[in-house]
């Protein structure tokens, strides 16, 4: 019965004629439609999507056979495993369940038409599950805090045993816009995480830790070269142009440009809805819609997939697809390289969406680059996709009034295909022999490639390495060459004679991957394939030279400083060749800046390197370190651009509580005495020094206890609810959020503070959702004390009391607010209602 029915649902398959889908008018003008937004059938909801011409949408899977999808992974055999989420704002209410009811499910195309039709659940009773990776020994399974590895043993796709694989993958309290996700296998053998601080790698049958940085929102990708793409809400793309392992070696770098680096700021590129888009969180702003009442900007973009499949038109291949799901809208980027290695993106489309849909409820949550060489769309059919925590209380009324949270339980996943080419046959690589698996690796669409590599490695199949060894050196594709050498470099059977002709590859990518993959001999020490790596630093282009800076670091801590320094007399123009090199100086950063400084380097070449040398020498809080550089700083005989870069870089790096010198910087305080921007400079420097002799500021009461248990209550909220954006340290993640351990409002009066958190708060950096509905008074007074006596701060404390009059007094306030509108809050003098 359930197949007869599904049957006949493959008809929306073929769009008909007049249907939107088809319609010769492209880009369409924006579309009238009604203040009511019903859930409909998926042939109806099919009938209101447009695309471009030779473009159109097919039914993979709908209701019953999944509900409320929000992620999916492709298993070897071509069958789809979907986590479903039904807690998500699972009632009237809009508020998650904590309940076990969620589920991972298996679906099946028994008949290969392109439809899927049969369902099996692997895994139920999950608590918020938001991550899936199928491996060829199990199933890896995200539901925060656990990481587990689940199962089948008796092959009836249901899971038999699991296993807890990690306890810290993200936090179980977190607010389910902002934890761990992602679990995608990178090129490089790495299982790469989104929003967390580790990555793992699948090493002799276990899951080894790499620490990471936390970067991006939800889900991510790589292109053909294995470089890493993320999003971050409002910001659709950003690409790991050097790999996030580099950057942790040095804990003390201000700046890590090439990691998450933005391909496209914000103002280069819009968006074209073809509804008016009035129910998203500032639709209220004057300005913020266009006079038609669509949204210009993203407003929750999500899961940028580089499409590498082969079966839609090359003009999308290698580009990405953002699936913005509250503008109900897929929008596609084109990325181009100059020539020279330097990464650009571009709207694909100057006044149009690859998908767009007049459904309010369309709502493309995750997209997935399928084994039939089409980009799939999970859609998870919602009325509701903001999550309640964060929703204005403008969006919050919206939803009310048209009657948006209900119903769920409902979900697609689409197809998106084009009428010129056929969809891809069906994979059956769970049974494929190494031999035949080390021939996949030459296959056109990037699923098959990556498969084929993942099960070479997780079966270790190390008896193809002669084959791979071939294919590294002579395939006529240069993608099937980094496949192969990544290949033999997850099984160990790479050697330096396969590298160093890699390393004379016509594709610069092959050749960076070459270095990275030399890092095992370069560790050792005086190895012959060292000097062939050495030679690669006159490459002609940035790929290549970026990944060197990067690779040096890996040398004999004796060895690498030379090579670092030279790379930085040539390239220090370069801000991502200079932090790739500087990540690999930890420590020896003094002794690289003094051997700089000893050149007659131009202020081009030279201003940015010592700038970021000396921020990151003052972040070590190495205070004799610091105390040179401070005496460098004020030296009225150096050329004035090294002093102004070294005033830059002291400020920029010294921590924000005051760092110790032994003795005053006499110097740098003679220079703070005189006049002019190099004064002002030193004076913020002098600020955050301290040594003997220095007048203190004055100290605030000390804490109390009931006050210290409050800033403890604090840390733990601040670690759920803001730590996702701002980050553990407060200085904010590179998606562009406040940075609050250096913020001057978070020190100045709590009434601005207050507000902020009760109301939100939009400006240069974004909006800060308001949290006032998520959080009490007790909590909103413990989180800004908390704030208030962090990363080196000594503010007074707030407490309940004193949130519950401010909340009372904006009790009727309905959008967050605005620098300007703050101003005069911050100007009246604070008094505590409670005392203390």
């Amino acid at each position: 019965m359930r197949k007869t029915a599904l049957a006949l649902l493959a008809l929306a398959a073929v769009p008909l004629a007049g249907d939107p889908q088809s319609a010769p008018d492209w880009p369409p003008p924006v579309q009238k439609i009604s203040g009511e937004a019903p859930a409909l059938p998926v042939q109806e909801a099919l009938k209101t999507f447009f695309l471009p011409p030779g473009y159109k949408l097919e039914l993979v899977a709908a209701e019953p056979l999944v509900s409320d999808p929000i992620v999916m992974d492709q298993d070897a055999d071509g069958r789809l495993w979907v986590v479903e989420m039904p807690a998500f704002a699972i009632d009237e209410s809009m508020q998650d369940s904590k309940e076990p009811i969620n589920r991972v499910v298996v679906l099946e195309d028994e008949d290969d038409d392109g439809l899927f039709d049969k369902r099996t659940v692997f895994a139920d009773n999950l608590v918020l599950p938001r991550a899936i990776k199928v491996l060829d020994q199990g199933v890896l399974i995200g539901e925060p805090p656990n990481l587990w590895l689940m199962k089948d043993s008796d092959g009836d796709l249901k899971a038999d045993s699991k296993e807890l694989v990690r306890n810290d993958f993200g936090r179980a309290n977190a607010n389910i816009e902002h934890n761990a996700n992602g679990l995608y296998w990178g090129m490089d053998n790495t299982l790469y995480t989104s929003e967390h601080d580790w990555n793992l790698r699948w090493k002799d049958g276990k899951f080894l830790e790499e620490e990471s940085l936390v970067r991006g929102q939800w889900n991510l990708s790589q292109d053909d070269a294995g470089r890493i793409y993320r999003n971050w809400n409002e910001q659709p793309l950003f690409a790991d142009i050097v790999p996030v392992r580099y950057f942790v070696r040095n804990p003390n770098m201000v700046r890590t440009r090439g990691l998450y680096d933005i391909l496209i700021e914000r103002d280069e590129t819009a968006i074209w809805p073809v509804r008016p888009t009035p129910g998203l969180q500032r639709a209220y702003r004057q300005g913020f819609l266009r006079e038609d009442g669509t949204a210009t900007t993203y407003a929750s973009s999500a899961d940028p997939y580089i499409f590498r499949g082969d079966r839609l038109p090359k003009e999308v291949q290698g580009g990405a697809f953002v699936a913005d799901s509250p503008t109900n809208l897929v929008h596609w980027l084109a990325i181009e390289d100059d020539g020279t290695g330097r990464l650009k993106a571009r709207d694909g489309y100057e006044k149009g969406e690859i998908v767009a849909s007049t459904d309010e409820r369309f709502r493309p949550v995750n997209l997935f680059s399928a084994a039939d060489g089409t980009l799939y769309i999970i859609d998870m059919y919602r009325g509701v996709v903001q999550d309640i925590a964060y929703q204005t209380e403008y969006l919050n009324t919206y939803i009310k009034e048209h009657d948006l949270a209900l119903p769920v339980g409902l979900g697609r996943i689409y197809r998106l295909a084009h009428e010129s080419l056929e969809r891809g046959p069906k994979p059956s690589l769970s049974q494929a022999t190494p031999q035949e698996l080390v021939r996949t690796l030459s296959h056109p669409n990037g699923w098959w490639r990556d498969t084929a590599q993942q099960l070479l490695v997780q079966r270790k199949a190390v008896s193809v390495a002669g084959d791979l060894k071939k294919l590294a050196v002579g395939a006529p594709d240069w993608r099937t060459k980094l496949h192969a050498l990544w290949t033999l470099d997850g099984l160990d059977s790479i050697d330096p004679g396969t590298v160093e002709k890699a390393l004379g590859d016509r594709n610069p990518d092959v050749r960076a991957a070459a270095i990275r993959i030399s890092e095992r001999w370069l560790r050792q020490g005086g190895q012959p394939v060292t000097k062939k790596v050495l030679a690669t630093k006159d490459d002609p282009n940035w790929i290549v030279r970026r990944q060197l800076a990067a690779s040096l670091g890996e040398l004999p801590q004796k060895d690498r400083a030379e090579p670092l320094v030279e790379m930085l007399r040539l390239y220090g123009d370069d801000p991502i060749t200079v932090d790739a090199a500087i990540s690999g100086l930890a420590g020896q950063e003094p002794l690289v800046l003094d051997r700089l400084l000893s050149m007659n380097l131009n202020e081009q070449k030279a201003a940015d390197v010592v700038t970021m040398l000396a921020a990151t020498i003052a972040r070590s809080k190495d205070a004799p370190a610091v105390s040179r550089l401070a005496d460098a700083a004020g030296d009225s005989g150096a050329a004035p651009w090294r002093r102004q870069a070294l005033l830059a870089g002291l400020a920029m790096g010294l921590p924000s509580g005051k760092l110790s010198l032994a003795a005053e910087p006499k110097a740098l305080a003679s220079l703070g005495g005189g006049s002019g921007a190099d004064a002002e400079a030193a004076n913020e420097v002098i600020a955050k020094l301290d040594w003997p002799g220095k007048p203190a500021p004055p100290k605030g009461p000390a804490l109390t206890a009931a006050e210290r248990e409050r800033v403890a209550a604090g840390e733990k909220l601040y670690t759920n609810f803001c730590a996702g954006c701002h980050l553990a340290n407060g200085e904010g993640n590179q998606g562009g959020h406040t940075n609050l351990a250096a913020s001057k409002l978070v020190a100045g009066s709590p009434a601005v503070t207050m507000r902020v958190v009760l109301n939100g708060k939009e400006g240069e950096a974004g909006l800060m959702p308001p949290l006032g509905g998520a959080l009490d008074d007790d909590q909103v007074a413990a989180v800004i004390s908390y704030i208030r006596n962090a990363w080196g701060r000594s503010e007074f404390p707030i407490s309940g009391p004193d949130v519950q009059e401010v909340r009372g007094e904006s009790s009727l306030r309905k959008q967050p607010w605005t620098d300007a509108e703050l101003v005069k809050y911050g100007e009246r003098r604070f008094v505590r209602r409670s005392g203390r």
